[in-house]
């Protein structure tokens, strides 16, 4: 094969063969580097005088199947403007690094299919030189989303480590991309993302999250004039705690016969009633455990009712309904429904706001879910803005996770 040929293969084209050969594997190519490249790194001046070379080693894509190294004769010169003996840069090679571009652009197309691990024993390299490939491909394309056309947000964090470790993280919902990832959570871990954002002069329209007051605060102060939707979905699962609070509080004070059908009801008590199962008698379970306490049955059928609030024909009776179900949630005199009724009430305008921006952090929990897979194949990331890096680029993810 013509050197020419193989070299433009390679991403080298261009470079003047010297000499080939193979050892234990491992394809070696010499090479000089290009006449039209010799001139001064700094002002690009071709008045220079070579002062001798230096030979550089340098990592390229494989030939076949064989590892290939690069030896390159690289002049050094001295420029009649600038002061100072200097080696000329050469094209397609990374700058101040040890492989070229086009075993850059292979990392990063085998990184999308393959592990660290996998991606270095095959091309016969350390596993910290492909982290670090793909940490500065990921920084050049990621590190700083462009926010000038947001128009919806879902704000929510997620539990990155033991201790209360956690990122916040939010969404564009109509990419699915993640526009910012802070660290902790709450208002602080906000602050960054809102200083970029009134630099981008987006023009937010509304914002999804749950009911947490440091995100009530945060976006109130931030975005006045976005409408803030509380996310139904957190609600029902609010809905959920208290009545797995009550269950429990329930099965303290129960003698032994009620102990015994309220034992593994949890479960029962929270699923949709149309996914029990028939065949281990799930239904019939939960009636008689709604049939021996009254409180349990009333706590019951409210949360089945409040899923009916996103299900009305518009705001007003959505509305209407909400006034109902926090009436009778009152009048029934079990302490977690009122306590649940009173968080609805002073949330009212959040939950109803839903019928005019039918948004919610749904994408979010998906994408924590993939995090979650992300985090498990790659054993942890003791890198924790590599790991952001990730992050941002999740929604890429087309195939199966790869840590």
């Amino acid at each position: 094969m013509p050197s020419s040929v193989l070299y433009t293969a390679i991403g080298m084209k261009g470079y003047r063969h010297q000499s080939s050969s193979q050892v234990g594997g491992v394809f070696t190519l010499r090479m000089a580097a290009p006449e039209t490249a010799v001139c001064c790194p700094v002002c690009k001046s071709k008045d220079v005088i070579r002062r001798g070379a230096v030979e550089r080693v340098l990592y390229g894509p494989p030939i076949g199947m064989r590892k290939t190294r690069l030896f390159v004769t690289t002049p050094r010169v001295q420029c009649r403007k600038c002061p100072g003996l200097k080696t000329i840069r050469l094209p397609s090679v990374v700058p101040l690094k040890n492989h070229t571009t086009s075993f850059v652009r292979l990392v990063v197309d085998l990184r999308k299919v393959m592990t660290i691990t996998d991606v270095a024993h095959y091309l016969g390299v350390s596993e910290g030189l492909i982290r670090t490939i793909d940490k500065t491909y990921l920084q050049r394309r990621f590190s700083k989303p462009k926010l000038c056309q947001l128009k919806a947000l879902a704000i929510d964090e997620i539990s990155v480590r033991k201790n209360h470790k956690y990122l916040t993280i939010v969404v564009d919902l109509k990419s699915g991309a993640v526009v910012f990832v802070g660290d902790g959570k709450g208002e602080k871990a906000l602050k960054p993302f809102w200083k970029r954002l009134r630099a981008s002069r987006a023009k937010i329209r509304a914002v999804a999250t749950d009911m947490s007051s440091a995100y009530y605060k945060a976006v109130c102060e931030n975005l006045p004039e976005a409408t803030h939707v509380f996310d139904r979905f957190h609600i029902v699962k609010l809905m959920n705690e208290k009545l797995t609070a009550l269950r429990r509080q329930l099965h303290r004070e129960a003698d032994c016969l009620e102990k015994t059908v309220l034992k593994g009801t949890r479960w029962l008590l929270l699923m949709n009633p149309q996914n029990l199962s028939a065949d281990r008698n799930e239904h019939q379970r939960l009636q008689e455990a709604l049939a021996l306490n009254e409180p349990l049955a009333i706590a019951y059928y409210l949360k089945e009712d409040l899923r009916q609030i996103w299900e009305q024909d518009g705001k007003r009776e959505a509305g209407k309904f909400l006034t109902d179900w926090c009436r009778r949630a009152t009048a029934s005199g079990i302490g977690v429904l009122q306590t649940m009724a009173n968080t609805l009430q002073k949330h009212r305008r959040g939950i109803l706001a839903w019928y005019n921006y039918p948004i919610s952090t749904g994408p979010l929990e998906g994408l924590n879910n993939k995090i979650k897979t992300m985090k498990r194949q790659a054993y942890g990331f003791l890198d924790l803005e590599y790991f952001k890096l990730k992050i941002y680029a999740l929604h890429l993810a087309k195939f199966e996770l790869i840590g």
